[in-house]
């Protein structure tokens, strides 16, 4: 069996490098044709891809999974539409693929710039979220990439539903199928072959549990694009709005609990806690949050606030737990942030704009917010039409990785017969 699944990601690798190369010259309208004809065949398909998405919901119910996973693993008809609507806004976007930029003349006559150009093939591994399958496959198609999909095995019957309609889609706009792959077994193997083929796959891009990212890390023989999980914060500083402060960290928390971008600490001002936490504290009550608090919280909200233990600053909850931190200040809020977050999404409550421009420069995170939902860290809200995942590495791509974070570029040289003396 080993030696069979060796073969079969060998071939899907074959497949894709040179489905890679057509795509890397194809034209925008090409593309575009391609993603329009997906569109329809997902439009044609909603019926069956939603029943096969009832049929991974009776099995992960059966297996006993977390809320948080039945939560992203579920398409709902409203999902299902935003799907649909990320798909349109990816048509829509300027396609960045031949971009020429920083052209200048050097002294010796030649005419020097740099030109935008596709990875080539990405491999992207990911659980539950069915729904990233399309927004994986359109992002890099539109960016002129081949990619390999492997899904996870609690959503093998809605990815091969949306891979169906996407290789109808393809076919029907005269793009090679295997442009778009979608791994056919829930074999472990063909994610430690597809993260080891660097002939054939030039970036991995996981998304799911931190257990599946670190192995990815771990055992990767291909640049990754990655974050580890999304321990993000709210800071209600002393010089906030209360009445701006309240809905954002009770939305930030409760708008979706089982996400990356969802608030898990929230940091309060000792100038203002003894007013916000109380309130906010009712709020939280009423969507059954359970308080994790620091000794003063503690003091001020009661003794029947959970006790807050080292860990649970360092905590990506994914579900309806809060940690609550009484600070001194910003200094003190910044430390603990950096110290105890992931380096994903952190905002900051205040009307004192110089506070505010001092938490952007030192909170060390890929988006930094001010008076926002953390909740707003996402590719679709950032104008990119979808996202193929989050990056809080430094190199190459950092925060939610668009069109742009699926390219790269290379110098080009204009010359007229110069040689180097």
């Amino acid at each position: 069996m080993q030696e069979s699944i060796e073969q079969y990601m060998q071939t899907v690798g074959q497949q894709a490098r040179t489905a890679s190369r057509v795509l890397a010259g194809a034209s925008t309208q090409t593309k575009n044709n391609a993603l329009s004809a997906i569109y329809t065949a997902l439009q044609n398909s909603e019926t069956a891809i939603l029943a096969a998405n009832q049929v991974d919901m009776t099995k992960a119910h059966n297996n006993n999974l977390d809320s948080a996973l039945l939560d992203r693993l579920e398409l709902t008809p409203t999902r299902f539409k935003g799907m649909l609507q990320g798909l349109k806004d990816v048509i829509a976007l300027t396609d960045p693929i031949g971009e020429i930029t920083d052209m200048a003349f050097r002294p010796t006559g030649i005419q020097l710039g740099k030109m935008r150009v596709p990875l080539g093939v990405v491999g992207m591994i990911y659980e539950s979220r069915p729904n990233v399958t399309l927004e994986a496959a359109s992002l890099a198609l539109k960016s002129g990439n081949a990619i390999i999909l492997r899904g996870g095995s609690e959503a093998l019957e809605s990815n091969q539903a949306i891979a169906a309609a996407i290789q109808h889609g393809l076919t029907a706009a005269g793009v090679p199928e295997h442009a778009v792959q979608v791994i056919n077994t829930p074999d472990r193997a063909a994610v430690g072959q597809l993260i080891t083929m660097p002939e054939y796959v030039d970036v991995i891009v996981p998304r799911g549990g931190k257990s599946l990212i670190e192995r990815i890390t771990n055992e990767a023989r291909v640049p990754v694009i990655k974050h580890l999980d999304g321990n993000c914060h709210v800071f209600v500083e002393a010089q906030a709005d209360l009445q701006k402060a309240l809905p954002i960290a009770l939305n930030a928390k409760t708008h979706r609990y089982g996400v990356c971008n969802a608030m898990e600490t929230l940091l309060v001002d000792e100038y203002v806690a003894e007013e916000f936490l109380p309130r906010i504290a009712e709020l939280y009550a009423e969507k059954k949050v359970e308080l994790r608090g620091c000794a003063e919280t503690q003091r001020i909200l009661g003794e029947s606030i959970v006790p807050a233990t080292e860990e649970d600053w360092y905590t990506e909850y994914l579900g309806p737990i809060l940690a609550v931190k009484v600070v001194t200040g910003l200094d003190e809020a910044i430390e603990h942030i950096n110290k105890y977050g992931s380096h994903h999404t952190d905002s900051i409550i205040t009307e004192n704009f110089s506070l505010a421009r001092q938490f952007l420069a030192r909170v060390d995170s890929s988006s930094v917010m001010i008076n926002a939902s953390t909740r707003f860290a996402d590719g679709f809200e950032y104008g990119l039409g979808a996202e193929i995942g989050i990056s809080t590495d430094k190199i190459h791509a950092r925060g939610p990785v668009g069109l742009e974070g699926l390219t790269s570029q290379k110098w080009i040289v204009f010359g007229d017969g110069q040689i180097r003396q």
